[in-house]
């Protein structure tokens, strides 16, 4: 099977380096490319399990809690399309509700292994880490603040300018 280049890499962070954040980039910037006819939400139930970790791991419980509820309805409906992409839908849906009880009983921050059926799969991803300098499966660097708080420290000039044009747009106005 060949997957998507955008998933590879977003496996790769999610694994290796344990950088949530930019599994969200990555797969975001994949989805808005695919024809919005045929946008499926398991990208999004992705996309929100990596945002999830990310606000998990930062100490944010409500906003981690609040996305895995989100990442759980989305995973739910796409069992057939998590399959295709070699990922055990049901073991995820099942480790993600898991981590929600966790979080409940104020349990520590924790990595997941994301249950990949496809064997070729994790080789490729496996590899991709090994080439990045990363570890495969390794815990997070709880002590990296540069990696927990990502997106409080990134340059938000191109996002919010999109969110501008895209309001000023559905009002009828010009871009920027």
């Amino acid at each position: 099977m060949v997957y998507p280049e955008a998933y590879i890499e977003y496996l790769m962070y999610f694994h290796g380096n344990r950088d949530y954040f930019e599994c969200h980039e990555v797969l975001e910037e994949y989805w808005k490319e695919v024809d919005p006819g045929n946008r499926t939400s398991h990208w999004v139930g992705l996309i929100q399990v990596a945002v999830g970790f990310y606000h998990y791991r930062r100490g944010n419980q409500a906003g981690a809690v609040r996305t895995f509820h989100k990442a759980v309805k989305n995973i739910e409906g796409n069992h057939k399309q998590l399959t295709d992409l070699g990922i055990h839908s049901r073991k995820l849906q099942a480790m993600i509700e898991e981590t929600i009880h966790q979080i409940g009983e104020n349990q520590p921050y924790h990595s997941i292994i994301l249950p990949l059926m496809d064997a070729s799969l994790s080789d490729q991803v496996q590899l991709r880490c090994r080439k990045n300098g990363y570890i495969w499966c390794s815990e997070s660097d709880l002590t990296n603040s540069a990696l927990i708080h990502r997106h409080s420290l990134r340059d938000r000039t191109d996002v919010i300018t999109e969110r501008r044009n895209a309001l000023r747009k559905k009002r009828g106005g010009p871009p920027e």
